[in-house]
């Protein structure tokens, strides 16, 4: 009996081990098999060159904002007019006047649009200073300094517009109402205005927004980032090592990864083959910055965007002198393209458009 007895705490004991061993077995495999299809195991591509297809050529254009809303791609130009075409069709399926809110001379310099399902957003720069929604003017301000540069939008309702210092502070329209008014927040709340500092209306991009968090580059005088975690309820200013201290140099473009990964470009477009200091990134959500591919190309780039879904490790760069990409999250770039172009938008992981100085262009990454 007492033999028995051992033997059947023996088999218990076994069987209990081996059951365990196979539960223990079921989880790492089921682990393992959610871990490969997720980033841990992704391996980033390493893009190397780009093929460019024209989509719209016109002498008389001079593009620094386009949108991609589902298939749709939207681009206002200096001209006072919107573009909206099909993705892989060429035809221009749509164009906007809006001229006639001006005399025949002076026509609305488009530099800034969000494009949110139906609704295009356009913004002109200099006074009268008019933003548009779906055509109908929706504020207007009217001041010798008054200059608007960009706009962004972190969901349906609430978004934002920056602009140039005046009355000092920076100035930034808020909405939160689907864009039907806007207010522009009072200067008490940032804490160490300067004067004389701005941003570039060179693309559309000093504005990125990641969940509730933005990031805007400022330039000139002074190029700093102003964040805000929580959609410009509060804001915090942060001093950045890029090239400044003249109004032509400073931060022209900012990109976010994530709510930690970030990097920004700019430099002087007066003097477009520098290239020191003009590129900074950072690791900890923008509280610290830090130069890199110092005395590298690029140069000057007015535009900045992360390639997505690729971990962070893929850039593209342009301007009006070549595109540039890097693989290794900005420290060292290659150039791929001598085309000129001021702003660009992806509409998939390696397709994006393109727009400059008379074209808009698509480009394949490879």
């Amino acid at each position: 009996k007492i033999i028995l007895n051992l033997n059947i705490k023996v088999i218990s004991m076994y069987f209990k081990q081996a059951l365990f061993t196979k539960i223990f077995l079921c989880f790492v495999i089921i682990n393992f098999t959610i871990s490969c299809n997720s980033s841990y195991f992704k391996i980033p591509y390493k893009f190397k060159e780009v093929d460019i297809t024209d989509v719209l050529i016109d002498s008389t254009l001079n593009i620094r904002t386009i949108e991609i809303s589902g298939k749709i791609v939207y681009a206002a130009s200096s001209l006072g007019e919107i573009y909206s075409f099909k993705e892989n069709k060429s035809d221009i399926i749509n164009v906007e006047q809006y001229s006639s809110f001006f005399d025949s001379i002076q026509y609305p310099n488009f530099r800034s649009m969000s494009v949110l399902e139906n609704d295009v957003y356009a913004m002109t720069i200099g006074s009268p200073a008019l933003l548009f929604k779906n055509g109908k003017v929706i504020y207007k301000e009217t001041d010798d300094k008054v200059f608007y540069d960009s706009m962004d939008f972190w969901n349906k309702k609430e978004g934002l517009v920056v602009g140039d210092f005046m009355n000092g502070c920076i100035s930034i329209l808020i909405t939160r109402d689907g864009g039907n008014s806007w207010n522009k927040l009072a200067c008490d709340k940032f804490k160490t205005p300067l004067a004389n500092e701005g941003f570039f209306a060179a693309s559309d991009t000093n504005i990125s927004i990641f969940e509730n968090k933005v990031w805007i580059g400022s330039g000139g005088i002074n190029s700093r980032v102003y964040f805000s975690p929580n959609k410009g309820q509060t804001w915090e200013i942060i001093d950045t090592p890029i090239i400044q201290g003249e109004l032509t140099k400073g931060i022209y473009s900012i990109d976010f990864y994530d709510e930690k990964n970030g990097f920004a470009i700019g430099g002087d477009y007066t003097k477009p083959l520098e290239n020191n200091s003009n590129k900074i990134s950072t690791k900890d959500g923008g509280k610290t910055w830090s130069v890199v591919a110092d005395n590298q190309n690029p140069g000057y780039r007015s535009c900045v965007r992360y390639f997505p879904n690729n971990l962070g490790n893929s850039l593209v760069a342009i301007g009006f002198n070549g595109i540039d990409i890097s693989n290794d999250k900005g420290n060292s770039w290659k150039k791929i393209s001598n085309e000129s172009f001021y702003t660009l938008r992806f509409l998939n992981d390696s397709v994006a458009y393109a727009a400059g100085k008379g074209k808009i262009s698509k480009l394949l990454f490879r």
